[in-house]
């Protein structure tokens, strides 16, 4: 545990607000310890705004660095792509390919991909229409768990090492992480990636049963299980914070 020398008379505030033209922006307020300079952030992944500072940085001087940069706030949240809620109507991807979420029936029933008289992909959902963003969310943690479940199996068998557990996450930072002890997590929005892409994470994890690191031999046997690693990584680089805005 980190125990700071120092005390502030005054805490920081975890938020501020910084104005824009007619535009106000709530910012999020963090101090680090291996920070050198002022900075500030949007996160592609959940749209949020963060202002860091040093731990002896001056609060009044970083509110104002902060307050100088509203028009390249403004411009970078803009930039953002827009969320999609889980509701009638939304498109959202399913392993790779846009679903369309239809309210089938209010009758009681699991929600199942499938498609419509017109042969187009939809995820239908039954219940009460209010229900219809929840029953979404636990439908596709229920096919992440599922397949990711069975990946894990065939990568374990192969290399003839068990994992302790495997959980269905809502990660912001990580796709996928492996303890000391053998327990995977991952993120259940990998059902909305191609198939090859939720598989190769699970052959990453499951090579970290083996090699705790990112070393060349790592790489090498996370090659051998997957021959699609360069391209679930590119993928991933390129469209993986996209998969964020949904939900």
């Amino acid at each position: 545990m980190r125990v700071s020398l120092f005390k502030r008379a005054v805490p920081d505030p975890e938020h501020i607000a910084v104005r824009h033209g007619t535009e106000v922006f709530r910012i999020s307020v963090r101090r680090r310890a291996a920070a050198r300079r002022f900075t500030l952030r949007v996160s592609n992944a959940t749209g949020e705004a963060v202002l860091t500072l040093p731990e002896r940085g001056d609060f009044g001087a970083a509110k104002r660095f902060a307050e100088a940069h509203g028009g390249w706030l403004a411009a970078r949240l803009k930039r953002l792509p827009d969320r999609v809620a889980f509701t009638p109507g939304s498109l959202v991807p399913l392993r790779g390919v846009p679903h369309r979420i239809v309210h089938w029936s209010v009758l009681r029933g699991l929600p199942e991909a499938t498609t419509d008289a017109a042969g187009e992909p939809i995820i239908a959902v039954t219940g009460e229409a209010p229900h219809v963003p929840r029953r979404v969310l636990e439908f596709l943690k229920r096919e992440a768990a599922r397949d990711l479940g069975e990946a894990v199996k065939r990568y374990t068998l192969a290399l003839g090492v068990p994992a302790k557990s495997v959980a269905i996450r809502d990660t912001r930072s990580r796709w996928g992480s492996c303890s000391a002890q053998g327990r995977l997590n991952f993120s259940w929005r990998l059902i909305l990636a191609p198939p090859y892409v939720l598989d190769y994470l699970a052959a990453h994890e499951v090579a970290h049963l083996k090699e705790m690191n990112h070393s060349e031999r790592f790489w090498r046997l996370t090659q051998r299980l997957c021959a699609r690693t360069d391209e679930a990584e590119a993928w991933l680089k390129r469209h993986g914070s996209g998969l964020h805005r949904y939900g």
